[in-house]
């Protein structure tokens, strides 16, 4: 009979078989002195994966999350900066991802002290309650709650207001502000149990909304509410404004419809069929704003409207597994690339749907989607891709994703809805099926 355990003979069986391998000696001197990436990388996959491609959109330099959660607001922004950048023929712009995270951090906390209100009868180890109270302010997004944040509050350049030390590593900000909306959870709930009346509570909670204002405001600093404006182009052209607001700025200077943009995901579970729109329970930012909401569609379909953006002139966010199979040296996302089962001398079976089912992959990173290589098939083959860990990740900051990554660990889109054709475009008015808030597309990217 089997041994539940591991005994002494089975330990030394399989020192042994690890031993007699040249290829495991070989494999384990690679990987403990250069890591697992390092010693996986395949350069002959790598020379196939050029950084050319025949439909591509120009940056401008490259944008650094540093040590927060902050890729989907970064991601958005970068989509946001291409359209002044190419509008007013700039070098460079970069506009004020801390502005968006200190009202992305007021709302958040608004919204978990709504949904404490809302879910006060539940128990405190119940499995809604944990998953509320977990993380109350966390830096993670998701691009319906991109959409929130801008209609109310428009955006800022950079130099406007610039990052605070709290916004580039956020870990210390966010344990404070979330132990002060803990415990003004445990007194809403009390009060509830107490019988304590709607518009007695609101009172309270805008108390204590007035003391997470002071706590971000001292952390960020206070976010303008007009500034300046003065943009150089490259023969030197002069644009200049006064006292614009943020909301002004963003249409004036933007103009993107935000209110036209779809999410799109790809989801190839039983649970979801294609062709279907979906929501998440307690999943936002904004308590008045649009609630997160999916259109699943194959990837071919996906694809087929993210180029026909690409074609119109602007790139695309999009939401990915960015922990697989990345070569992040040499900037590449890509199975053949990162070489991993053949180090190992093991397969990894699970498909997409298989990945999700079993939480071993979901979206947890949204970067920008600038271009794509058509092949001589007319398939897409590689895509170029803008990513906001600084210029010394990748190649100067920029990646290449093999077709095939894309396919399996690419899960949303934002895309104009007049990219998808008019059938698909009907699929929109759908009342959306609600998913449960730790459903594998209840997942922020940060």
């Amino acid at each position: 009979m089997a041994e539940k355990g591991i005994s002494v003979k089975q330990l030394k069986d399989m020192s042994e078989s690890f031993n007699s391998d040249r290829a495991n000696l070989i494999a384990a001197s690679a990987a403990v002195r250069g890591g697992i990436m390092e010693a996986s990388a395949d350069y002959r996959r790598l020379g196939e994966l050029p950084f050319s491609f025949s439909i591509d959109l120009k940056q401008g330099k490259i944008t650094d999350q540093k040590s927060s959660g902050r890729c989907w607001i970064f991601a958005a922004l970068n989509t946001f900066r291409y359209e002044i950048i190419k509008k007013y023929k700039l070098e460079n712009f970069e506009l004020s991802q801390n502005y968006l995270f200190f009202y992305d951090k007021l709302e958040k906390a608004n919204y978990y002290l709504e949904n404490v209100i809302k879910t006060a009868d539940e128990p405190l180890s119940g499995r809604l309650f944990c998953y509320i109270n977990a993380d109350p302010i966390c830096d993670g997004g998701q691009w319906d709650m991109i959409v929130n944040l801008v209609e109310k509050y428009g955006v800022v350049p950079k130099e406007a207001y610039d990052d605070a030390a709290s916004s580039t590593a956020s870990r210390w900000f966010l344990q404070y502000v979330s132990t002060k909306l803990r415990e003004d959870a445990m007194i809403l709930r009390e009060l509830v149990k107490g019988g304590e009346k709607p518009a007695a509570l609101r009172k309270r909670k805008a108390e204590m909304m007035n003391e997470i204002y002071r706590m971000l405001c001292i952390s960020l600093g206070e976010p303008p509410k007009s500034f300046d404006l003065c943009l150089r182009d490259k023969d030197d052209k002069i644009t200049q404004e006064f006292g614009i607001s943020p909301k002004a700025f963003y249409d004036k200077y933007v103009g993107l419809k935000l209110g036209d943009y779809v999410s799109i995901i790809n989801s190839p579970t039983e649970d979801k069929p294609y062709g279907k729109t979906y929501t998440v329970k307690f999943l936002g930012n904004v308590e008045e704003g649009r609630a997160v909401s999916y259109l699943n569609l194959p990837m071919d379909a996906i694809k087929k409207a993210v180029i026909k953006q690409l074609k119109g002139g602007h790139p695309v966010w999009f939401g990915s597994d960015c922990s697989k199979f990345a070569v992040r040296k040499n900037g590449v996302f890509d199975r053949k690339a990162a070489a991993v089962e053949e180090l190992f001398g093991v397969s990894f079976g699970f498909d997409k749907a298989q990945a999700l089912d079993y939480g071993d992959s979901a979206m947890n990173h949204a970067m920008v989607i600038l271009g794509v290589n058509i092949n001589d098939k007319g398939k897409s083959d590689r895509w170029h891709i803008e990513n906001s860990w600084g210029k010394d990740a990748g190649k100067d900051g920029y990646y290449v994703a093999g077709d095939g990554w894309f396919d399996d660990y690419v899960y949303q889109v934002a895309v104009d809805k007049k990219y998808l054709d008019a059938a698909t475009r009907k699929l929109l008015a759908q009342k959306p099926k609600e998913l449960e808030p730790w459903d594998p597309f209840g997942t922020l990217a940060d």
